[in-house]
């Protein structure tokens, strides 16, 4: 958590309530898991930021560090060299 700042992309397996924290700080959500009632997907329509959910392999993609673009209207995930 420490090394998250504002405006990162958070790249998760699923989140929780734990992470509203980082949440707030990221300007989109990426999850392994979850649908359209998953925490991520209900926490980004209140925030009213991106999120695509259920990829199944982000955290396996992407790392700390990565440029990421996030198409949430697509549901594209890409990382940016």
């Amino acid at each position: 958590m420490s090394k998250f700042t504002d405006g990162n992309i958070l790249v998760s397996n699923v989140t929780d309530p734990t992470l509203l924290p980082i949440m707030k700080k990221a300007n989109a959500f990426v999850t392994n898991m979850g649908g359209l009632t998953c925490h991520a997907a209900i926490v980004a329509r209140e925030m009213k930021k991106p999120c695509v959910v259920g990829t199944k392999i982000a955290t396996h993609v992407f790392k700390d560090g990565d440029m990421v673009e996030v198409d949430a209207e697509r549901g594209i995930v890409r990382k940016i060299p």
